[in-house]
């Protein structure tokens, strides 16, 4: 019986990730993809523990050769596969000096990194689960300056006032900083684009506090939450009997944020006139209340937000391309958490720390392994806002290991999602030997995991005992196979789920 793996793979060549997605998926291993060789290092070295290493040969770059050697001395040789082509040399080198056994030539076959997979997957039923990764990651030198940017030892936070911080660990969201302190000298409008809870609001005050504007206003409309008639009074203001109900005068938003900062959340979903008149105030500064005559003046730096994907609206002509491009004098993108998984430990750690004293209840900032490598795994859809309520559930809740099956049972659903999806977009295919051969070694697979939790009234650590696979690759076989205590037991006889 095999074991279910998890893998992390740094990858460069297109063909080769998708070919190792596919391979992880049929055999239902678990993937992690990384961008580079130092994100893959970050998440090692912050509590990731894999089973499979799996490493493509760098770029002519030197920084990113190094980044490549240093990763590979993170990880146990007997944890590692290297996949190189026709210029890979400086990885079967490295991979020969390392004494790195598993080696596969690009373009490889589908079959042969399936056939390694598996000797991988009985590799660790016979040693066992190992948390060998941290500890070496912990103890590996950082690179000199000069030849790779440090990766801070602790990440970079940054007061914003009202509970509000910024906080950087991983490549990505450095440069975000480094190119916001940039912005400081200039006056120039900036618009963030990220999905939904990715902490575009966090940018646009980290953009004002860095700036000559600093000790000015800086005001946000949610341009998603108004109707037109309303969005418009409440940016450009309204004069006494505009409308029913304006029984006095009222300055907007762009009159109460002269000589600050505006930031217009949710850009993307203003109506087609609304839009005319703010393209108006972005060439003049200067606009007309809702039923006045004259006009208004103001010097305002104009912020925009959006979790749009704005190429698709401008294509559909929903946003005025003229718009877009007084907006978008410098554009930047907020990668979500699940590109940015080095940063979670980090998240999770300041949010206990800043978490009122009574919730807490003298509560450590750090959470337990299991539930932190948990965290580590998850997608995390909901990004900071999501990973936000849930540390806070959590603490108020006080059971982390609620916490853990909360994740693993949301896993399982995103898992079936895709599957479900997958199946339903592909064509059906004839059933040959290999599929028959795979279907009754997945029946074979459940019914013996089934039985062992059984057995043992789904005390899941007995049963990975039993079944002499580790805890976490049930974990994630449960997942898989979907299997769920059996409705039929009495109430005496009810299941004890560890």
């Amino acid at each position: 019986m095999s074991s279910f793996l998890l893998v992390l793979a740094v990858v460069q060549e297109l063909e080769v990730r998708s070919l190792a997605r596919s391979a992880c998926e049929r055999s239902g291993h678990r993937l992690i993809e990384c961008d580079s060789y130092r994100q893959a290092q970050a998440l090692l070295s912050n509590g990731l523990s894999p089973d499979v290493l799996l490493l493509g040969s760098p770029t002519a770059d030197p920084a990113e050769a190094a980044q490549c050697s240093q990763l590979m001395k993170c990880a146990p040789v007997d944890k590692i596969c290297i996949i190189a082509g026709l210029g890979g040399d400086f990885l079967r080198k490295q991979a020969a000096e390392a004494g790195v056994k598993h080696r596969l030539a690009s373009p490889v076959l589908r079959g042969e990194l399936e056939s390694t997979l598996d000797q991988f997957s009985q590799q660790l039923i016979h040693r066992g689960a190992s948390d060998e990764f941290p500890s070496i990651c912990a103890n590996v030198a950082r690179p000199k300056p000069g030849v790779v940017e440090d990766m801070p030892e602790v990440p970079y936070i940054e007061e914003l006032g009202g509970g509000h911080f910024f906080l950087a660990a991983s490549p990505r969201m450095l440069e975000i900083h480094r190119q916001i302190k940039l912005l400081a000298a200039t006056d120039v409008n900036v618009l963030i684009l990220g999905e939904s809870g990715t902490g575009k609001e966090v940018i646009a005050q980290l953009i004002h506090r860095s700036s000559a504007r600093a000790r000015e206003q800086f005001l946000k409309v949610n341009c998603a939450a108004l109707p037109a008639e309303l969005l418009e009074s409440e940016l450009f203001g309204h004069r006494q009997g505009a409308f029913t109900g304006a029984i006095k005068d009222h300055p907007g938003k762009f009159e109460q944020a002269d000589g600050g900062t505006l930031l217009l959340d949710e850009i993307g979903e203003i109506g087609v006139q609304i839009q005319a008149k703010l393209l108006h105030v972005l060439q003049d500064g200067q606009f007309t209340r809702l039923g006045g005559q004259s006009c208004t003046r103001v010097d305002v730096r104009v912020l925009a937000a959006t979790n749009v994907q704005m190429d698709d609206a401008l294509l559909a002509r929903r946003f005025r391309e003229d718009l877009y491009y007084r907006l978008s004098v410098f554009t930047i993108q907020i990668p979500p958490l699940r590109e940015r998984r080095e940063e979670i430990p980090y998240f999770i750690e300041e949010t206990i720390r800043r978490a009122p004293a009574a919730m807490k209840n003298g509560l450590e900032n750090r959470m337990a392994s299991r539930l932190l490598d948990a965290a580590l795994l998850y997608d995390w859809p909901g990004n900071l806002r999501e990973l936000g309520n849930f540390i806070t559930r959590t603490i108020v809740l006080r059971d982390q290991d609620a916490a853990v099956r909360e994740l693993e049972e949301k896993m399982e659903g995103r898992q079936r999602s895709a599957r479900s999806a997958r199946s339903e977009n592909s064509p059906v295919m004839g059933s040959g030997m290999r599929s028959v051969v795979r279907d009754l070694k997945d029946r074979t697979e459940m019914q013996m995991i089934q039985d062992a939790l059984e057995a043992s009234r789904w005390n899941r650590r007995q049963a990975a005992q039993f079944l002499n696979i580790s805890y976490r690759a049930l974990l994630y076989k449960i997942q898989q196979h979907r299997l769920i205590p059996k409705t039929s037991r009495n109430v005496s006889e009810a299941p004890v789920i560890e």
